[in-house]
């Protein structure tokens, strides 16, 4: 059993680890394959959606004799990514509110 991870928190996620530093999809697959089950082929729309909304933007770095794009994030990345994190903030505690019995005490049965 799992939770789904839906888009936003998917774009955040993506953002988060381009923002440590400019990274390539397969890597990026890689990092977030220690938190959710996600292959390369899901990842690429959401590089592209991420960049078509102007938050990343990529180049291209030679590797062993090819070409390998590499992501970066944009001011305008940064700034989602800051309004991403104050949401997930906030959502969590909620969740947490219920969920870990956290505020239970505010709770009346009836």
């Amino acid at each position: 059993m799992g939770f789904s991870i839906n888009a936003s928190l998917l774009d955040a996620m993506v953002l988060s680890i381009v923002q440590k530093n400019d990274t390539y999809g397969y890597e990026i697959t890689q990092y977030l394959q220690k938190a959710v089950d996600i292959s390369e082929s899901t990842l690429y729309p959401v590089l592209r959606r991420l960049q078509k909304g102007e938050m990343l933007e990529t180049y291209d770095k030679e590797f062993m004799g090819r070409n390998r794009r590499y992501y970066r994030i944009t001011p305008h990345g940064v700034t989602s990514l800051d309004e991403y994190r104050e949401e997930w903030r906030n959502h969590k505690k909620k969740i947490d509110n219920i969920l870990m019995n956290e505020g239970a005490e505010n709770h009346e049965q009836t």
